[in-house]
């Protein structure tokens, strides 16, 4: 799920690396496209965990939380750090890191305790924060200027590759072809249930050990590279507190915590909605599926947009798909059968645009800020860690239908951003 679905602006102080950029920039693509099979696979952890560890829809929900929590609470200090140590360091750093993450992944399963769970994702998160800060600025000076556009979008698609496998690789290797049901699991004896609960948890070592092996084995293989280093000729001090100034930055902030808070909680329970529309056939494993038919769409919507926004201006464009959303999801929630189904998964095909559109309107007139701004804007992808929980307890104290308001009111917001929040011009007259 990322579900940073593209990459941040380079540093205004990083400088063009020189020599030869072709492997370097193979080893970044390949670093998205793990990133995103790693952390797309956390839909499939929501509902496979809330019944390996016996937990509640706002319980199995804090599986994001702790995900891109790490990603709120790290991206400040992976900044620092990399000013410090450069890019590279910060590239091996965060694959040995993530590695810990999945290694922590065997004592979880070992006691089923859902807190050590919780550990790992953070720490993988915290791994990967370490990645999605170095590579996707080193991108976008691997080459010449001009073509750095046409660089970072092609990563993108890569780690929209990975996000539209890592469901449906997930599923495969986690959850099972037939469900079982609860009603079948009150009729096992003490022992039995342990024993089946057990087994359950057990199923993700694979996976995740694997996993950790490979980031391991390439944080060796990088850290042995040569990688072309990116000369940073700005020392001056940065204040996040300067951009709040800029209301069409905060209000881009907002934007982004609704955006990814709306498409990490829709995700996260696609699963759950889906099973509980009871149709024929739609156990957890094809369920799965269809988040990776959502991702598909994403990455269809995202080459899509790469033309339709060179047309048309952005924040209309934003205006219009988020009230697209806000249709399709009404629409689901309010029907059944087929027409649940594909309304919710043709979501992805809409979003796919938003978050580039919110990044690049919330930076517009930054000038000498603009560092800071990306910086601001990156935090608030903390939205992916409060919204899913938000969710879960509308879901707990209600139904799962329900808690689609959360994200329809996201949405909503990004109709008002898209068509009058993200205007400088109003800003001047609102200084804070």
């Amino acid at each position: 799920m990322a579900l940073i679905p593209q990459p941040a602006l380079p540093p205004a102080s990083a400088q063009p690396a020189t020599g030869s950029t072709w492997l370097p920039l193979l080893v970044v693509m390949l670093l998205m496209f793990l990133w995103n099979i790693s952390r797309n696979i956390n839909d499939v952890l929501v509902p496979h965990l809330k019944r390996a560890c016996q937990l509640t829809d706002f319980q199995s929900s804090l599986v994001q939380s702790a995900f891109f929590g790490a990603y709120f609470l790290c991206a400040l200090p992976v900044g620092y750090f990399l000013k410090k140590r450069g890019y590279q360091a910060g590239i091996v750093t965060g694959l040995c890191l993530a590695a810990v993450g999945g290694f922590l992944f065997y004592p979880a399963a070992e006691t089923r305790f859902y807190p050590v769970f919780l550990l790992a994702l953070f720490v993988m998160a915290a791994g990967f924060t370490f990645l999605e800060v170095s590579a996707t600025p080193y991108v976008s000076v691997l080459g010449s200027p001009q073509t750095a556009a046409s660089r970072l979008n092609l990563a993108a698609a890569c780690g929209s590759l990975g996000s539209t496998l890592g469901p449906l690789l997930g599923g495969q290797l986690i959850l099972h072809q037939q469900d079982v049901s609860e009603e079948s699991l009150r009729g096992l004896s003490p022992d039995a249930l342990t024993a089946f609960l057990d087994a359950e948890a057990n199923s993700v070592k694979a996976p995740y050990l694997t996993l950790a092996l490979f980031l391991l084995g390439l944080g060796v293989v990088i850290a042995r590279l040569k990688l072309p280093p990116i000369q940073q000729t700005d020392s001056s001090p940065t204040r996040l507190r300067d951009v709040l100034r800029f209301r069409h930055t905060v209000l881009g902030a907002v934007a982004v915590f609704c955006y990814l808070g709306a498409e990490v909680g829709t995700v996260s329970f696609m699963i759950r909605y889906l099973k509980s529309l009871d149709l024929p056939g739609i156990t957890e494993q094809k369920a799965a599926t269809f988040i990776s038919l959502y991702m598909a769409g994403v990455l269809i919507g995202r080459l899509a947009g790469a033309v339709l926004l060179r047309r048309f201006r952005a924040g209309p464009m934003l205006g219009l798909v988020s009230g697209v959303v806000v249709v399709l999801i009404t629409v689901s929630v309010l029907s059944s059968g087929w027409v649940a189904v594909w309304s919710m998964v043709s979501v992805g095909l809409f979003t796919s645009v938003m978050y580039g559109i919110i990044f690049t309107l919330s930076i517009a007139g930054l000038g000498p800020h603009t560092e800071q701004g990306s910086s601001l804007l990156i935090m608030s992808i903390v939205g992916g860690a409060i919204v899913p929980p938000l969710m879960g307890l509308i879901s707990d104290y209600s139904t799962i239908r329900w808690a689609f308001v959360v994200p329809l009111i996201c949405y909503f917001y990004l109709i008002y951003y898209g068509l009058s929040g993200y205007k400088p011009a109003a800003f001047a007259k609102h200084t804070i």
